[in-house]
């Protein structure tokens, strides 16, 4: 088990996993100047430990790791939590962003990377976390969503969502019956810093309709209005 440490701790508690001592030393280095508390792993062993240990408030994972993969880890931790997880990695391919996407990742940092701007993600991750977590609930017919649960019901039942498609229905849910292109959706959501493109937010679209349409291939809420984007139509 990698050690913790303790910076002023007014920012939060991060889990860094990374198997490379050096960059685990610069991300550390650099998120407790910031004032968060940090617990570090160089492997998913060591990193579930951690994660059950601390319950942090945000994960940085390294995809490639001695004993598994981050990928591996967001799914598990997924599955117990909410918490915005960004991933470090040195692997590129678009089909590996979207990937780490769908599995529940919130932002894709590749190496090298300016620790600054890490910091600057975390940052932006926490205040968008913080921003859900005051939220209540809402319903709508078939949809129902509990905020301060991140839970979403349809026809009653519990239906699993990965964070960027939450993310993705909590910002429809806010803007009812308007108009948002691609682009607006892409920055809104990921940001173009994200080390994504504009593609996965039709992969989420899909992914979405999937969930929550009686016929994804007719569109009731989630609707496409040609040549300007999607509206998450609430009109009776």
């Amino acid at each position: 088990m990698e050690r913790g440490r303790c910076g002023r701790m007014n920012g939060g508690n991060i889990l860094v996993v990374e198997d490379e001592a050096d960059i685990r030393e610069v991300i550390t280095a650099y998120l407790e100047k910031e004032g968060f508390r940090i617990r570090t792993a160089g492997n998913t062993r060591a990193a579930m430990e951690a994660f059950r240990q601390e319950q942090p408030d945000l994960a940085i994972l390294d995809i490639i790791l001695p004993d598994g993969t981050g990928t591996d880890l967001c799914r598990q931790m997924r599955e117990m939590s909410e918490l915005p997880i960004l991933f470090v990695t040195c692997k590129r391919d678009s089909e590996d962003v979207l990937n780490g996407f769908n599995l529940g990742a919130d932002d894709y940092v590749t190496k090298p990377f300016d620790p600054a701007i890490l910091v600057a993600r975390v940052n932006a991750q926490l205040r968008r976390n913080r921003q859900r977590q005051g939220r209540v609930g809402w319903r709508h017919k078939r949809l129902e969503v509990d905020f301060a649960r991140a839970e979403l019901l349809v026809d009653g039942e519990p239906v699993a969502l990965f964070a960027k498609e939450r993310q993705l229905l909590h910002f429809f849910i806010e803007h009812p019956n308007q108009v948002f292109s691609v682009n607006h959706l892409f920055e809104r959501i990921w940001g173009w810093d994200s080390g994504s493109d504009e593609r996965t937010v039709m992969v989420h679209v899909s992914n979405l309709r999937k969930k929550i349409e009686e016929d994804p291939a007719n569109p009731r809420y989630l609707q496409t209005v040609r040549g300007f984007g999607y509206r998450f139509s609430l009109v009776e």
